[in-house]
């Protein structure tokens, strides 16, 4: 340990975000980064405990304490082979991660626990600017050609390791530009997507075609899929949202969360969206049904292009405000939390079921709702306490069912588990020899993080598949 006694002279401190008065007003990144000796002193707050239980809740086994420690000793180089071992994407979690480590980490029983998240990002990013990250493709190749279709952060995960392993790697993206969910779901105050486009850059040298603007099922076949590739990994993600079938959905005003979030990624981009297609919130009143990030994300980017005013309801009741007893630690708390985009501007509220969408000439005006009380897990309309919200604008952010299916997954045969999800055997192969899957296609919606530990474990998985061949 650099610092025996860190975590009892240091309290914990959260990098922050820049002031709201000029945040929203850009779409540049909204968390600020701690000067270098603050940096230090946070670093320095983990134990190396005995059962580092961060490494148990990290989906990807990430190891925290090493190469926190060899960061604040100051050989960053270790520290980054430490993190880069186990995380394809530490410039991806470090700054989207919702932190399942720092919820585990062993500090957090009697004090706040250790900047976890924000200290990988330094790593990285460091490891970036000291020149640590170069391109290395693999000395020999195997002869064996891998298709991957989908760019995101598990068809990424899996490319990175196959190619290593010497396998040619092909990765298919039907958008315009590689990185899925990360690039088109997540706003670039989060994420800005030239850390994608850096990373994507250095796998190009390694030797990893990727090619986009190609929808595997239309402009490639399964047949030359079966005849051209060696095995295939299905990394297509959980794309179908969760619709409302209420009265009223049909009426213009009403989006899908993604219609949003990919629209407004493309315009940071500098891409022209044609008049008719344009969602215009200036001056609306806005209204966000569902409570998860994606909600949080709708809210932050309504804020930014000019709403009136922003509501956003959740069909569950309010979380907590601490850890509950229900969830106890290690595990992941189920407790109230408010993101960046909340701060800058949205009423929020919890246990309200909506009703009926009521327009006018076709298009949104108001929305019925009706409060709702839970028993046992069960939800319960409360008689009399019926209630309606002028509206000009709704973003469905209730999240994601399966994989959509039609397509590549249809003309495929695969068969799903019972979630709809596709399903895998132990050794990631779905149904149909050759072919694997991995990421949100086989677990349902989750987090990136999740993602990335399946896609290394499919890789695996195809790569003892392809020597045994």
């Amino acid at each position: 340990m650099g610092d025996v006694t860190g975590f009892l002279k240091f309290r914990r401190k959260d990098s922050g975000y820049r002031p709201i008065e000029e945040r929203v007003h850009d779409y540049n990144e909204v968390e600020n980064d701690l000067p270098n000796d603050e940096r230090h002193e946070q670093l320095g707050r983990c134990m190396d405990c005995g059962v580092p239980f961060c490494h148990w809740a990290c989906p990807v086994s990430n190891i925290m304490p090493e190469w926190q420690d060899y960061a604040h000793k100051g050989e960053w180089k270790k520290a980054w082979e430490s993190l880069q071992s186990t995380n394809n994407f530490p410039e991806i979690t470090g700054r989207v991660c919702p932190a399942p480590c720092e919820a585990s980490c062993v500090l957090g029983l009697t004090d706040q626990p250790v900047t976890i998240r924000e200290n990988e990002r330094t790593i990285i990013e460091r490891a970036f600017e000291e020149g640590f990250i170069q391109p290395q493709p693999p000395q020999k190749r195997t002869g064996k050609k891998v298709a991957v279709i989908g760019s995101g952060p598990a068809g990424l995960a899996a490319a990175d390791l196959l190619n290593r392993a010497g396998h040619t790697v092909t990765v298919f993206e039907a958008e315009e530009r590689a990185g899925g969910y990360m690039r088109f779901g997540i706003p670039d105050f989060k994420l800005k997507k030239s850390v994608i486009d850096r990373r994507l850059a250095l796998f190009q040298e390694e030797g990893i075609e990727i090619r986009c603007g190609v929808l595997v099922g239309r402009d490639i076949t399964v047949e030359q899929l079966k005849s051209e590739y060696h095995a295939v990994c299905l990394a297509v993600g959980a794309r179908q949202p969760r619709d409302l079938t209420v009265p009223g959905r049909e009426l213009k005003g009403v989006y899908f969360a993604m219609q949003l979030l990919k629209q407004q990624n493309q315009l940071v981009h500098g891409e022209v969206i044609p008049p008719e297609e344009l969602i215009e919130i200036e001056g609306k009143n806005v209204l966000v049904i569902g409570g998860g990030d994606t909600g949080s994300d709708c809210v932050g980017t309504s804020n930014r292009r000019g709403a009136k005013s922003i509501r956003q309801i959740e069909l569950l009741p309010q979380p907590p405000a601490e850890r509950s007893e229900q969830t106890p630690w290690p595990l992941w708390p189920n407790m109230l939390r408010t993101s960046s985009s909340h701060k800058e501007g949205c009423e929020r509220q919890w246990s309200v079921l909506t009703k009926e969408i009521i327009g006018e000439n076709g298009v949104v005006k108001k929305v019925k709702c009706v409060e709702l009380s839970w028993q046992g897990g069960k939800m319960n309309e409360v008689a009399g306490t019926e209630f309606e919200l002028e509206v000009d604008l709704i973003f469905l952010a209730m999240g994601f069912v399966h994989p959509v299916r039609n397509g590549l997954l249809t003309d495929l045969g695969v068969a799903y588990d019972a979630r709809g999800n596709i399903q895998v055997d132990g050794n990631y192969q779905t149904s149909v020899p050759g072919f694997f899957a991995a990421g949100d296609a086989t677990r349902g919606p989750s987090l990136v993080v999740h993602a990335i530990n399946l896609g290394r474990q499919a890789a695996l998985a195809i790569d003892r598949y392809l020597t045994a061949k």
